[in-house]
């Protein structure tokens, strides 16, 4: 490597070295990048291919004055390196270690914290309105992939934008997916504009595009008389119809790896007066064959081989996702009325095999979650059958639509809710620790829970012929528990064993969890019994004979809402004590699921210690 990313003064380097050393510098850190992340795992393929939009972004604007925003905040790491945090990369996604999203607490050149999609552009408006009231005069720039601009937000803020005026810079770093290839009207309108004659033929045009950029186009113009060959961008008027008549001016397209044409086209729309629009073409995992030939694969990756571009340590049991994917696509061949639905993340939900089976029935609506639910209430109504494969903390966007559109007229919508409880390296904006607390207060919802892989499986099939809206909710990870193979699902809970003194109730997956901690109890001399709670809602109305002194229930999802409250409430008459066992009220961070789970007190020993001490033992 020519540079030490770890010692040297990167922001100076970016902002005073020669491009040619830039050049250098981005190669240096595509290197630290899959070095890293090859090691921790992480969100590598987004990352490869922003860096030298990122050096060109530190190159012109002066962070932490100038705020930059990411919008999907995984692809920030180059940022980070930047912003000398590259010691940190050791410790990426781990428990007390640095975030793969931005921080504000972490680093003052995180100016917003960002970790789903499409916000960006309304964050930057509303900064550059701040800006604007306070009399002062930092650039704000929002960075956003085009699969971000499929979320109907981005519209919203565009149409703000375009109407007010207001100095606010859009970097579009198109790279032609999100998480996997992009879909939809956009998708093919940004296309149009990537493969038109205009992009190959741009080098002509770059003189009179900076030309017209008031105050410093003229002389930027022939400052690169020399250089337009390398330059390769250009207004184009008719192909940028639908931005620019919202009010916002059109850049692009934008060679994502020219540092010079990008330092200058910057440099361009941040003085020009009004919201602007710099569309650059980028690509997903640039500069590691692996990454660039799979780059859903690269996208979020576990530990891999950098030579084979092999994940190291991968468990043999399939996960849920698996599961459910493979469970879905044998439903739909034995009943046409069943669909699927995913919002951009059909791989990531193990949709594939339906879609290769049933691709007439399957549909990804890109990244807007909001329209997935609306869609599928459209298809319901007619007679269809929905599965909604949505990320927990990713349908919590839609949770509007899911009572107006769904619950207020009884239709039968499956909402499949992947990665439910707690989720592990991608932290506070990916943990789905709410799902049961917002889908628990709707009317009507009935909520299931999974304790392994089986137990979805039949949940799936049974959840096909029910009536009204159903929520399956299902952590990240394998599929397969220690416990021993439960009954076969038909609309009801589990009794594994009965105690005289507790009897804890778990939820779905925390089932190993409550097993291990009746065993540490039972060692202590307590009677201790065990409940699959399959069925979270409605409430099991058995339940008011439980003959145990004390219930405790055990979930994974925050104590406000959830289904330890749920039960204290119809409950509170009974005559066993209760105690409710869930994650604290409060937003947790990244780590190993067995380190979150002590860290929240959910785990078996937490949850036997908490229970001796409500029954007044003490541990041995």
């Amino acid at each position: 490597m020519r540079y030490d990313l770890l010692n040297d003064d990167l922001l100076d380097i970016c902002r005073n070295a020669e491009v040619s050393d830039l050049e250098y510098l981005a190669q240096d850190i595509r290197e630290f990048l899959i070095d890293k992340v090859s090691k921790t795992g992480g969100h590598l393929a987004s990352n490869l291919g922003i860096v030298e939009l990122s050096i060109a972004l530190m190159r012109v604007f002066d962070s932490p004055r100038d705020k930059i925003i990411y919008d999907v905040g995984h692809q920030s790491y180059v940022h980070k390196i930047l912003t000398g945090r590259a010691a940190g990369f050791d410790t990426l996604r781990k428990y007390k270690g640095m975030s793969g999203f931005p921080k504000s607490r972490e680093s003052e050149h995180d100016a917003y914290e960002t970790g789903h999609s499409s916000t960006s552009v309304s964050a930057a408006y509303g900064m550059a309105v701040a800006r604007d009231l306070a009399g002062e005069d930092y650039k704000v720039t929002a960075v956003i992939g085009d699969g971000s601009f499929t979320n109907g937000i981005v519209y919203e803020a565009l149409n703000n934008i375009g109407d007010s005026k207001t100095d606010v810079n859009i970097i579009l770093n198109d790279n032609g997916m999100s998480i996997s290839h992009n879909v939809g009207a956009m998708h093919r309108y940004l296309n149009r504009i990537r493969s038109s004659k205009k992009y190959d033929e741009a080098k002509t045009s770059v003189k009179s595009v900076l030309s017209n950029v008031p105050v410093i186009g003229r002389p930027l113009s022939r400052s690169i008389k020399n250089s337009k060959e390398k330059i390769k961008y250009s207004v184009l008027t008719d192909e940028a119809h639908i931005i620019e008549s919202l009010g916002v001016k059109y850049f692009g397209p934008v060679d994502g790896y020219d540092i010079q044409g990008l330092t200058d086209i910057i440099k361009a729309a941040s003085e020009y007066k009004g919201p602007t629009l710099i569309h650059v073409i980028t690509l997903k995992g640039k500069g590691y064959d692996w990454a660039e030939k799979y780059p859903r694969k690269f996208h979020g990756i576990s530990a891999f081989d950098p030579e084979t571009g092999e994940v190291i340590s991968k468990g043999s049991a399939p996960s849920f996702s698996k599961v459910f994917g493979e469970t879905l696509t044998s439903l739909a061949s034995k009943d046409e009325s069943v669909v699927a639905i995913a919002a951009a993340m059909g791989t990531a939900t193990g949709l594939i095999p339906f879609y290769e089976a049933h691709e007439e029935r399957y549909f990804d609506v890109g990244i807007a979650e909001e329209h997935a639910v609306v869609f599928a209430a459209g298809l319901a109504k007619q007679g269809f059958k929905p599965y909604v494969a949505i990320y927990s903390s990713f349908l919590q966007r839609a949770f509007d639509f899911i009572i107006e559109d769904v619950a207020l007229q009884d239709l039968h919508v499956v909402f499949a809710i992947d990665r439910a409880g707690l989720v592990g390296a991608d932290g506070e904006t990916h943990h789905g620790i709410f799902d049961l607390s917002y889908m628990n207060m709707v009317p009507g919802m009935t909520i299931l829970a999974p304790a392994d892989g089986n137990q979805l499986s039949e949940m799936l099939e049974f959840a096909k012929d029910m009536s009204g809206p159903v929520a399956i909710r299902y952590p990240r990870g394998s599929s397969e528990g220690e416990h021993l193979r439960l009954p076969r699902f038909r609309g009801s809970n589990n009794i594994l064993s009965e105690g005289r003194d507790v009897q804890i109730l778990a939820v779905g997956a925390m089932l190993d969890e409550a097993i291990a901690a009746a065993e540490i109890l039972r060692e202590n001399g307590i009677s201790a019994g065990v409940t699959n709670v399959a069925v979270v809602k409605p409430l099991d109305t058995s339940w008011s004979s439980i003959g145990a002194g004390l219930v405790a229930t055990l979930e994974d999802n925050v104590i406000s809402g959830g289904f330890g409250e749920a039960f204290t409430s119809a409950y509170k008459d009974s005559p066993f004590d209760i105690i409710s066992i869930a994650i604290p009220d409060e937003f947790i961070e990244h780590g190993d699921i067995p380190s979150l789970r002590k860290e929240c007190g959910i785990d078996a020993v937490s949850a036997a210690e908490r229970i001796m001490e409500r029954l007044g033992r003490s541990t041995k």
